[in-house]
């Protein structure tokens, strides 16, 4: 089993695309240099952010494999996976593997509302299948499906389920899991905007969002949190906030696609049946991006 450090700033990278809908991986490789520049410690492929549900297997498959010749070994590269069978969930568990990947993200099946005992099995068997390490994405907020504490105990029992993107919005959740698991369970922040109370208490990473368009600033939060200067980080923090909502919306993709450009490090293509910010939700987001940038803070040594 290949073993992930499941620590730092993960982000989720957006997928891009040239105006004819294809991959434009000359875009996508300028960003993830500028990722790696700035010291994040993981990437993850094929998110929400990634426009997953857009992606065909052909496209996968290349940006899998583009990611990890692109960062060389320097971070682990993960592989979300999002299906609606269990059959298409080891199948895609097995492609990742193949492809490259170091770990995998999973979330519940999509479309079905299982059970808490089908859940579990449906982790289960996708654990069974492959030997790369597994992170649980737990988003009760948007799926509807909460993974429990009871279920992480009995999925615990398999060795290759290490880490939890913890997205309840709940704070204290952080809490519990470290005191019924200690160390066997690693936590990373799900949501931006509770990313650094959850590092205060002692989350062990964030799966983060507006880093696709501010990789340093996001790094330093987490790089100045782990080293106890809360009252720095808290400053970067504070000016980030409004762009961090950007991320808690139906319409992060474009949000987050339109930070990138300010930022320089990406476009504004999305895939139908997305399609780009337009009207006063246009210029609502973009006075938040331009006052973020026009404000960016200086960054201390770390």
């Amino acid at each position: 089993m290949t073993n992930i450090s499941w620590k730092g700033v993960m982000p989720a990278v957006t997928t891009k695309f040239t105006q004819d809908d294809k991959l434009d991986l000359e875009m996508f490789s300028l960003n993830i240099n500028a990722q790696l520049e700035a010291g994040v410690h993981g990437i993850i492929l094929g998110g929400t952010l990634g426009e997953a549900s857009t992606l065909e297997d052909e496209e996968k498959k290349v940006l899998v494999q583009h990611t990890v010749e692109l960062v060389d070994g320097k971070v682990p590269v993960v592989m979300n996976i999002a299906e609606q069978s269990t059959r298409q969930a080891v199948k895609a568990a097995a492609l990742a593997q193949e492809q490259g990947a170091s770990g995998l993200m999973m979330l519940p099946p999509m479309r079905y509302k299982s059970t808490d005992h089908e859940t579990v099995e449906y982790f289960k068997a996708v654990a069974e299948s492959t030997s790369l390490p597994i992170m649980i994405y737990n988003n009760p907020v948007d799926y509807k499906i909460e993974v429990t504490l009871d279920m992480f105990d009995e999925l615990l029992k398999y060795e290759n389920i290490q880490a939890v993107k913890e997205s309840t919005r709940d704070i204290t959740n952080i809490i519990r899991i470290q005191n019924r698991f200690g160390n066997r369970l690693n936590i990373l922040c799900g949501v931006d905007t509770l990313a650094m109370e959850s590092m205060v208490m002692g989350a062990d990473g964030w799966v983060a969002g507006l880093v696709c368009a501010f990789p340093r600033e996001t790094v330093a939060i987490y790089e100045l949190v782990k080293a106890g200067r809360i009252e720095e980080a808290a400053k970067i923090y504070s000016w980030f906030m409004p762009l961090l909502e950007l991320d808690i919306s139906p319409q992060l993709v474009q949000n987050i696609k339109l930070a990138e450009v300010a930022t320089g490090i990406g476009t504004e293509q999305v895939r139908l049946p997305r399609l780009p910010l337009h009207g006063k939700e246009r210029q609502r987001v973009l006075a938040i991006i331009e006052e973020g940038v026009k404000t960016r803070p200086e960054i201390p040594n770390f």
